[in-house]
């Protein structure tokens, strides 16, 4: 459902949001004064609210009717799915996502638009440098945020940072599912854009109601990530992984099975004591070893296959044409 027609801009601010009424009038207070030079929108994705966030977005609609945009879903779907959707809306040439409990300043908007586009960078991830959080929560995100940089490589402070800029070719090329907006710069480096930049940010305390994360995120976030890099290394070329782990689990196996039936052969004839093949437990792991490895090299046969056959394996981004 959307509240206004669409029109291009020069910025766009996507804005998820689940049960943050109290704070949406005061947000949007803040980034009318922020932006009063500039062409921009805010799109607001209720995220399946359970207050009157929706109402407060149409009272806003109705006040800022150039500037204000609006998405409702039907139930919440999480923070991915509003982005995704958001992005799909936006029109301004740099977009920017931002959180909607004033934990954001949009005064940063502009300083950040000027790092992007004087660096030429793809994207500008804030770092919430000084965090106004408990020990409890900074201790993880830091562990969490170590974690990430180490396993994509890119040299990021605050992955997870809401205050993100983009120019718009990038969240155009990016699609969110599940709960990837965590990694949006990875998934922005898979596809090719890989000029990423980071600006420090100032953390706001937050003023209305509570953080709708829990302990569970760091946990979820970790398995994400390695979800995540294994689909990125291994999605256009599973038997690379498969079919070595596959091809060195056969031979190896092989070896110890040839080696136990030698050895047994070579027993019987020189009239040495040996023990029935059946009675030796090495011989039941060479087995089964043989059988995962072929299991394992087929099995990256047929994803090999079906990565190759498969349509959405060639969303590729073309960066010029003549």
């Amino acid at each position: 459902m959307y509240l206004s027609g669409m029109r291009i801009k020069e910025l766009s601010i996507v804005i998820p949001l689940f049960n943050e009424a109290e704070s949406l009038p005061e947000l949007m207070s803040w980034i009318d004064k922020a932006l009063k030079s500039r062409e921009y929108e805010v799109i607001f994705v209720d995220d399946g609210s359970r207050d009157n966030s929706w109402e407060v977005i149409e009272e806003l609609s109705i006040s800022y009717p150039d500037n204000v945009r609006g998405l409702k879903f039907a139930r919440n779907y999480g923070k991915s799915a509003g982005l995704q959707k958001g992005f799909e809306a936006a029109t301004g040439s740099v977009v920017f996502t931002m959180d909607a409990d004033l934990q954001d300043s949009p005064d940063e908007i502009l300083v950040m638009e000027k790092y992007l586009l004087d660096n030429d960078f793809d994207l500008v991830s804030g770092w919430k440098k000084k965090r106004h959080d408990p020990i409890t929560k900074t201790i993880p995100t830091k562990l969490y945020n170590w974690m990430t940089r180490i396993m994509s490589g890119i040299k990021l402070h605050d992955f997870n940072c809401g205050l993100k800029c983009y120019k718009l070719e990038v969240v155009k090329a990016i699609k969110l599912q599940g709960e990837m907006h965590r990694y949006i710069p990875l998934l922005a480096k898979h596809v090719g854009f890989e000029k990423i930049g980071e600006h420090v940010v100032e953390h706001q305390a937050r003023k209305y109601g509570t953080t709708k994360f829990g302990v569970e995120r760091f946990t979820n976030g970790m398995l994400d990530l390695m979800t995540l890099v294994f689909v990125q290394r291994f999605s256009h070329k599973p038997m690379h992984l498969f079919g070595l782990l596959g091809t060195l689990t056969f031979v190896l196996s092989a070896i110890l099975f040839f080696a136990i039936g030698g050895y047994k052969i070579y027993a019987m004839y020189s009239g040495l004591e040996a023990k029935n093949i059946t009675e030796i437990s090495s011989f039941y792991v060479a087995l089964t070893g043989m059988i995962v490895g072929s299991q394992l090299f087929l099995a990256g046969f047929i994803a090999e296959m079906v990565s190759r056959s498969d349509a959405a394996q060639s969303s590729y981004r073309v960066e010029k044409e003549i």
